[in-house]
């Protein structure tokens, strides 16, 4: 999407996942987020677009997870002190929850020792 804001880890670990033909998971609420960005035109509609499309293919690479009761079950695990924004939390739950790697710039996240992250 914009490769340029990822470190060098992230864009590793997700072209491997590419290239091994491994699903790219992002929350739902993350796509929540990127239209909330493009509303306050903080993204370009493109970024949305080009998510939404990837996430349609036919083959797609990229799966959105939808917010179940399990992993609100697992918000709980997510300490409120470390990480403070509902969305951020269910993310790092949805993760967690999972026992996927979470891509992530957010340093609060990073302190999580709960969730594996890779930046």
């Amino acid at each position: 999407m914009e490769p340029e804001r990822l470190s060098s880890n992230a864009l590793l670990a997700l072209d491997r996942a590419t290239n091994t033909e491994q699903s790219i998971c992002i929350s739902a609420i993350s796509v929540v987020e990127i239209c909330y960005l493009v509303e306050r035109d903080r993204l370009p509609k493109l970024v949305l677009q080009r998510l939404l499309n990837v996430c349609d293919a036919r083959d797609a690479v990229v799966v959105s997870i939808p917010l179940s009761r399990a992993i609100a079950e697992t918000i709980h695990q997510i300490p409120r002190d470390s990480v403070p924004d509902m969305p951020d939390r269910i993310i790092a739950a949805t993760a967690l929850h999972l026992n996927l790697p979470l891509v992530t710039r957010d340093r609060k996240i990073q302190s999580l020792e709960e969730v594996q992250i890779i930046w």
